[in-house]
């Protein structure tokens, strides 16, 4: 992961209760240096645009946090669907506080920062894979995190609206979802198996298999960014 100026984390701590009422704002940025004794500027150079930078903080250090715990958790007896069940579960955990993420949810679909969203979404979807040992690095690569993205955001929203006893019931529609998951790949095998479909299926392996993962996954490096070159101002 990458490093984070503990100064920054800081400030994340100072905004969270501040974020209930104000959301990830200006003016609850502003409450947080106060509580702190981070001088603005310092405040201001490590985090831009303010209140945005720390929620994007927060959200990765879910990530960071569900990865330890994925690392220490014994996974050995479940089969694979429910490694990915768990490490989603293990994520909902990462960040307990239901209002900031609330909020975070409410920020990220704001036009100007719904790529940004996207992209956070695809980040928790590649730490999971990654961590459960994901080896693909063909279109797999790409079709399983977007397929994960998309249970993720799902499952987001179930847990927000969710009022039952220890959340049981997003337990169950983490299930439901990676069921459904599951169905669509069988679905797929069965396609690729089909000896009528083969004139259909060979041509587009062919292709996916042209399809290589990014050498490497940063922060600024996802699906649909260019990689600056040295050449590039």
């Amino acid at each position: 992961m990458t490093y984070t100026d503990p100064a920054k984390l800081e400030l994340l701590d100072a905004i969270l209760p501040q974020v209930a009422f104000d959301g990830w704002s200006e003016e609850a940025f502003k409450a947080a240096i106060a509580s702190t004794d981070i001088p603005a500027a310092r405040a201001r150079s490590l985090c831009p645009r303010g209140a945005t930078d720390l929620a994007v903080l927060y959200h990765r250090e879910g990530d960071r946090r569900m990865v330890e715990a994925i690392a220490a958790d014994d996974m050995s007896g479940l089969r694979f669907s429910e490694k990915v069940a768990r490490a989603i579960r293990l994520r909902l955990d990462a960040s307990p506080n239901k209002e900031a993420v609330r909020r975070g949810t409410t920020l990220f679909a704001l036009p100007h920062l719904a790529a940004e969203g996207a992209k956070l979404m695809w980040g928790t979807a590649d730490a999971i894979w990654t961590a459960l040992g994901d080896t693909s690095r063909d279109a797999n690569w790409y079709t399983k995190r977007a397929t994960l993205s998309g249970v993720w955001a799902s499952v987001v929203l179930y847990w927000l609206g969710d009022q039952s006893v220890d959340h049981s019931a997003t337990d169950d529609f983490i299930d439901r979802r990676i069921a459904e998951v599951m169905q669509f790949e069988k679905f797929k095998a069965r396609v690729n198996a089909n000896p009528l479909l083969k004139p259909l299926t060979i041509p587009l392996g062919k292709l996916a298999g042209m399809v290589r993962a990014p050498s490497a996954m940063r922060d600024v490096e996802v699906p649909g960014q260019w990689r600056k070159t040295g050449r590039e101002s």
